[in-house]
Formats: structure tokens, C-alpha cells, sequence
């Protein structure tokens, strides 16, 4: 009998709220988290507006003398993977520690320590160096810390693949549990690289929206206005578990992963191809894994980040695979429209916002789709501006990374 995987707790700290209950009442509401920086004086940048946490306090969560071991983008991911596991109600023991792992990672990693401590090198000498500096700067580390914060004795691995990097998490942290390799994985990912070097970075890459004026309204997926995305930060973590470990305890269940694609677009470093072809071989990938065909799809929360050729390509697969009358009955969403780009956490954000969707009857809207960008053929049912209720059984959860690495899931209600 094949073994099957459920979501049996969730973690979110986004913009828009520290933890899922805030979190998810500011999506349906169709709240924006993002606002103008205040991590550092941005006056001299092209783009001074993201999606920063701004209720989140380390302190709240993790001992004072720990903090400064760890880069922010740990931060996140260790109190994500602790709000996950709270909610998931399990205990480790000797026995089933051993069956318990973790697979989280970082498009990117400790930016904000390699940025000050290379300042620290060139101002003050080597000697200034923090002892802590290689440790608080790989992407590996929240997974580390989460293993050796719970006793997890099982899989301990880390996903590095940009923006797609929490979704590959989750759905090899799904393939691990079916190979039997362990029964329980926390999976997802964090980011923190809203420093100076990565604000100016990506700016400089000419990726980011510069609608400085109105940072609410900056984030605005398949509208003929969206001019580039809004870095965000924060993390989303999920319990992944074998179903009938879930049910024997009577764990509460979010929603089942039962499929998980994979592709390549082979085509550019940061733009993806312009004919869809790698979006729409993975999102057929993950179909295929769970063994559905396409018009069981009722929703898909896509990787919509508000670019002017990402939006358009991602439509132009999703039609290729679902047809092009049938996708105008999906509900489709953008949440990034209200975060902002996660990037190497949106996957795993994303992922519990697909799961909430399904288990609470209600698609998030995409919020300032004023004018659909018609013209290009963004032409389907965005779900503009107010969330919409809706039972739903699969949905379809797309991450889209620079270097043309591209992931999708496909959850089903639990009933």
C-alpha cells in the first residue's frame, strides 16, 4: 500500500501578520503587508518599498545570548518551524526520533551577515570577524538548528534552488515520507535579504516594482501596469506526515501533498521561457504524480510575482496544460499581490496558503487587478480584488526560480 503524506501543522511569519491566524485573516481581507523600508535608509535606491515583517520580535521566541548566533532569515525559519510543530501536537521521543527529520532551506541564506561582516572585514580587520559568521550564513542552518532544538534524529537536508526553494522542499520532504524514509518531515523554507546588498541587487537586475508612491498597491500580478515584484522576507514551514500516523493519533489535517513536479526551462539565468514550455511541464509533472487529470483542478495559487513577462508565461502554461476555455473555470490567485515576494520562502507560504484555501472554502484574492492585461492574454479568473468562497477538492501551488528551476504541488482537500 503506498504511503501517503498529509499537512498536520503549519508556521507563517509573512508581511502580512507573525503566525497563520493573522496571517490568513489579512489575505482574505485582502490586506497589503508591504510598505516603505525602514531595515535602512533606502533613499538612495530605485525601489525603497517591501514586504518586511514588522511585527516579528526574535526575542519573543528565542533566548537573547542565541540571537546574535544567527542571521534573521534563521529567525524566521526556527520560530516558523516551532509555530509548525506546536500546531501539529506531536512529542519526539526515543523511540520515534529517529522517523522525525527536516528540510528546510533559503533561496539565498544569511545575506544580511555576509553584508555586515564583509563591512566588519574591510573596516576593521579580520579579527573583527564574528566566530559565528560561516554558521549564521548557510542556508542549511534552520534545518540544523530545528534538529538539534526538537532531538530530530532523521533526515536533515536543505533545499537551495531560489525561488522555488520551498516548494522543493516540501515535495521532496513528501518523497522522503512515501520512501519510507522517515514519517514525519518539517518542510519549507525562510528568506531575510532585505539589506542594502540585496534590495540594491535585485534593483540593479531591474526586477523589482519602483512604485515607490503607493507601496500597497506596487505588487500587482497580470495587471497591464505591474511593473517588476516587492521583495518580502519571513518564512512558512508545514508538518508533513504519513496518513495513518496522522489519523492513529487523531491529528487535525490541512490538506494531503499528493503530487509534486519538477522541470527545467534551459533558457536564461533570471527570465523565464517565453513560451511557457517549463511552467507547463511541471505543473503536468505534479498532475501526473497524483494521478488526476487536469479538470479536477479547482485552484491554483500561482507564482504571480508581478513581472511583465513572468505573469504572461505562467498564464500561457497554465493554459497549455489545462486548455484554454477550462483554465477560465480555475480560480486562480496571486497572494503575492498582498505579501510580496517571499522568494526562497513563497513556496513553502504558499504551500499552507493552498492548504488553508482548500480546508477553509475560501480562494484569497489578487488584490490591484484593476486593469487585466488583457492585450498579453492574462485573460483568466485572477479572483480580482475580494476572496471568493469556494469548495474546492485539488489545488495547484507553482514556484518559478531564477536559473529556470521550477516546482509545483498539488494538494487535495482531506475529508
Amino acid at each position: 500500500m503506498e504511503r501517503r503524506v498529509v499537512i498536520t501543522g503549519v508556521g507563517l511569519i509573512t508581511p502580512c501578520g507573525t503566525g497563520k491566524d493573522k496571517t490568513w485573516s489579512a489575505l482574505v481581507a485582502g490586506k497589503s503587508g508591504i510598505g516603505p523600508i525602514t531595515r535602512f535608509n533606502a533613499e538612495e535606491y530605485s525601489t525603497r518599498i517591501a514586504g518586511e515583517c514588522r511585527d516579528f520580535n526574535p526575542e519573543d521566541w528565542i533566548p537573547k545570548k542565541e540571537i546574535k548566533k544567527m542571521d534573521l532569515f534563521i529567525h524566521f525559519g526556527l520560530v516558523a518551524a516551532q509555530f509548525a510543530w506546536e500546531d501539529c501536537g506531536l512529542v519526539v521521543t526515543e523511540e520515534n526520533a529517529r522517523r522525525i527529520g527536516s528540510i528546510i532551506g533559503s533561496g539565498i541564506g544569511g545575506l544580511i551577515s555576509i553584508q555586515n561582516q564583509a563591512w566588519a572585514l574591510k573596516e576593521k580587520g579580520p579579527r573583527r570577524i564574528s566566530p559565528f559568521f560561516i554558521p549564521m550564513s548557510l542556508s542549511n542552518l534552520i534545518s540544523g538548528h530545528v534538529a538539534i532544538k526538537y532531538g530530530f534524529k532523521g533526515p536533515n537536508h536543505a533545499v537551495v534552488t531560489a525561488c522555488a526553494t520551498g516548494s522543493h522542499a516540501i515535495g521532496d520532504g513528501m518523497r522522503i515520507i512515501k520512501r519510507g524514509e522517515a514519517d514525519v518531515m518539517l518542510a519549507g523554507g525562510a528568506e531575510a535579504a532585505l539589506c542594502e546588498l540585496g534590495v540594491g541587487g535585485f534593483a540593479a537586475a531591474k526586477a523589482l516594482s519602483s512604485r515607490n508612491d503607493n507601496p500597497e498597491a506596487a505588487s500587482r500580478p497580470w495587471d497591464r501596469d505591474r511593473d517588476g515584484f516587492v521583495p518580502s522576507e519571513g518564512a512558512g514551514v508545514v508538518v508533513l506526515e504519513e496518513l495513518e500516523s496522522a489519523k492513529k493519533r487523531g491529528a487535525q489535517i490541512y490538506a494531503e501533498v499528493c503530487g509534486y513536479g519538477m522541470s527545467g526551462d534551459a533558457h536564461h539565468i533570471t527570465a523565464p521561457d517565453p513560451d511557457g514550455d517549463g511552467a507547463a511541464r511541471c505543473m503536468q509533472a505534479a498532475l501526473d504524480d497524483a494521478r488526476i487529470p487536469s479538470d479536477k483542478v479547482g485552484h491554483i495559487n500561482a507564482h504571480g510575482t508581478s513581472t511583465p513577462l513572468g505573469d504572461v508565461v505562467e498564464t500561457m502554461a497554465i493554459k497549455r496544460v489545462f486548455g484554454a476555455e477550462e483554465a477560465k473555470k480555475i480560480l486562480i490567485c496571486s497572494t503575492k499581490s498582498m505579501t510580496g515576494h517571499l522568494l526562497g520562502a513563497a513556496g513553502g507560504v504558499e504551500a499552507i496558503f493552498t492548504a488553508m484555501a482548500l480546508r477553509h472554502g475560501v480562494i484569497p484574492p489578487t488584490i490591484n487587478l484593476d486593469n487585466p492585461d488583457i492585450e498579453a492574454g492574462c485573460d483568466l479568473d485572477y479572483v480580482p480584488h475580494t476572496a471568493r468562497e469556494k469548495s474546492v477538492e485539488y489545488a495547484v501551488s507553482n514556484s518559478f526560480g531564477f536559473g529556470g528551476t521550477n516546482a509545483s504541488l498539488v494538494l487535495k482537500r482531506f475529508t
